[in-house]
């Protein structure tokens, strides 16, 4: 039995038949020939999630990512020393003492995955170099262009440890996708990187373009796209990664009034309770009052975990 028609015939109430619906309207929406948009917090590289979605973004199911800054070099991370993560199960189990065991054998811990320190710094060495020609020559890229610059190095492949299938930041580059990573300092990357610039080894601040130019760009590539066919938003988890993009339209809308359209698809994986108050557990209808989707667009919330929904909706998408 085919993961697709495993869903279809166990997936038909609650969350399982929300997934399905959204899955079902992802494939209409795209084989009509409009361009989705993904947004992704949380940890979602380091979980690996590359296994199936850079399978959708070489299918041409995904057209522009907005995520945390964290998943976009976790992705990386993964691709260059997946062999030297350790992986601890009982991470519940956890005490301070072993927490700090784990730091001092060099671990950065996220959930049950640890994060090896020797591979941030062999990240570090090869950017620094580009941030500090990209001073001395005045020029200024986005944070994902600089990984792009990266992953074109061949010098690099000898050091990848996962099947390159399996990265969706490599995925992306080959497809030439848009990456939007707003509060891109909040990352491992992005410490070290002011940490360089206030050292004085990279000369400014400016080499990295700023997350209102990334806006700019974001409504550039929407304005691009909505004339012709409509433009979807896939989002997982909540937080600056899916509210930054979504943001797009209603600037368009109420800031520049522009004759724009909604968003045209809506879906969401949270797993975050609506009367907290918070953007991650927000129905989708209260978007509505916010200029960001019309009241008869397709609108989906799956409350669950994304590490296990997420692939199985994408391999509905994909016909698996």
């Amino acid at each position: 039995m085919s993961i697709s028609s495993f869903m279809d015939h166990n997936f038909r109430h609650f969350n399982a038949r929300e997934t399905v619906d959204a899955a079902k309207a992802w494939k209409k929406f795209t084989a009509e020939g409009n361009v989705m948009l993904l947004a992704m917090a949380g940890a979602m590289s380091t979980a690996e999630l590359g296994i199936s979605l850079a399978k959708m973004i070489r299918a041409g199911q995904v057209h522009a990512i907005s995520c945390t800054a964290a998943n976009l070099e976790e992705d990386v991370f993964n691709l260059l020393a997946h062999d030297e993560y350790r992986v601890v199960p009982h991470y519940r189990d956890l005490g301070p003492d072993d927490e700090e065991a784990l730091r001092l054998e060099g671990f950065n811990r996220v959930t049950d995955t640890c994060i090896p320190e020797t591979v941030i710094r062999h990240m570090e060495h090869r950017l620094t170099d580009y941030w500090r020609e990209a001073g001395e020559k005045g020029e200024a890229y986005y944070p994902y262009e600089y990984f792009y610059r990266l992953l074109s190095d061949k010098t690099l492949e000898q050091h990848y440890q996962v099947p390159k299938e399996n990265s969706w930041v490599l995925a992306a580059k080959e497809k030439n996708l848009p990456i939007f990573s707003p509060g891109w300092e909040d990352s491992t990357l992005g410490n070290i990187f002011t940490a360089r610039v206030m050292e004085g080894k990279v000369k400014s601040h400016n080499v990295i373009k700023s997350g209102t130019m990334q806006m700019e760009k974001l409504v550039n590539w929407y304005r691009e796209h909505d004339p012709h066919r409509r433009v979807g938003f896939f989002q997982i988890g909540g937080g600056i990664a899916g509210d930054f993009a979504i943001c797009a339209v209603p600037l368009m809308i109420q800031d520049l009034e522009l004759d724009i359209r909604y968003w045209g698809y809506f879906a969401q994986i949270s797993d975050s309770t609506t009367s907290f108050g918070s953007y991650s557990g927000a129905v989708p209808n209260e978007k509505i009052t916010w200029n960001k989707l019309d009241k008869d667009g397709p609108k989906f919330m799956i409350n669950s975990d994304a590490a296990i929904v997420a692939p199985l909706l994408f391999a509905y998408v994909l016909g698996e």
